[in-house]
């Protein structure tokens, strides 16, 4: 089984994980722009955040043979803190970058103007840099978070088929079915959705568009959750290639309109046995 977990927050995890989540059949990740829990007061910190997004955790997921890439933005949460406005214009620097491919994470948190404020400069971003949007969708709201984010995508002018709507459920997951957005969930211990409801939507709806990712964050979340959907499909009948589908080829796919998405040696398991990131002293 192939893995490429299209929202995963690596750098809330340990080399740990990578090792795991290697040994487990991932072999690429997308890595967005997050809110890391503690706020941050300045845009020199996102600055520091984005460089290692595009540095230091490509280097610790090549130690286990996993192709990393990012999506770079200002998230919503943090768009309502005015301290953090600057921030949007340190974000076209790193669009251009190789390892960049997508806009986000963008949408809403609280739906707020400030959050409609950003939300619509960075799908404007996405447009002029030729980029896909991941899309986050609010935890709260979340029907009416949801509406007001294709909405907004469609006012944008962007494409559908170039923006994911992620954090989806079975309440939302119909309003963005026959949208032509891809349609993203995130697989949790014990909220969001789990292995056997995201089966049955599948089963319910098809594999076409569909991205199932860990979003593993510094929260209680498990990175090896793409796995265990994997395994629930087959367990219901699923073929192999409708689990690849869904687990591999779909967020090539999407990550693919960036035209950045190098996954040369990536369509066969790395051998990482004995590869260790050095850690400090002397």
């Amino acid at each position: 089984m192939r893995i490429f977990d299209p929202h995963v927050h690596m750098t809330s995890r340990t080399t740990d994980d990578y090792e795991a989540m290697a040994a487990a059949g991932v072999r690429a990740v997308v890595e967005p722009a997050f809110w890391l829990g503690q706020p941050r007061t300045s845009p020199g910190s996102f600055a520091d955040y984005f460089d290692a997004l595009i540095g230091w955790e490509p280097f610790r997921a090549g130690q286990f043979g996993i192709r990393h890439f990012a999506t770079i933005a200002l998230n919503p949460k943090e768009a309502n803190d005015p301290r953090c406005r600057e921030v949007l214009e340190l974000v076209p620097r790193y669009l251009d970058k190789d390892a960049v491919v997508a806009v986000g994470e963008i949408g809403y948190d609280s739906m707020t103007p400030l959050e409609d404020l950003a939300f619509a400069a960075q799908l404007a971003l996405a447009v002029e840099f030729d980029l896909p949007a991941l899309v986050h969708t609010p935890h709260r709201d979340k029907v009416r978070g949801t509406q007001r984010s294709l909405d907004v995508v469609k006012e944008s002018g962007i494409d559908p088929g170039r923006v994911v709507i992620d954090h989806l459920n079975e309440v939302t997951v119909e309003l963005v079915r026959d949208t032509g957005c891809w349609l993203g969930f995130s697989i949790y211990p014990d909220t969001k959705m789990s292995p056997p409801r995201m089966v049955e939507l599948l089963r319910r709806h098809g594999c076409e568009r569909m991205l199932v990712n860990s979003a593993a964050d510094w929260g209680r979340s498990d990175p090896l959750l793409t796995r265990r959907t994997g395994e629930a499909m087959l367990a219901a009948g699923f073929s192999e290639d409708d689990v690849d589908r869904v687990l591999w080829r779909n967020p090539v796919e999407f990550y693919g309109q960036s035209g950045r998405l190098d996954l040369s040696d990536a369509d066969s398991p790395a051998d990482f046995a004995g590869n260790s990131i050095k850690r400090g002293g002397a």
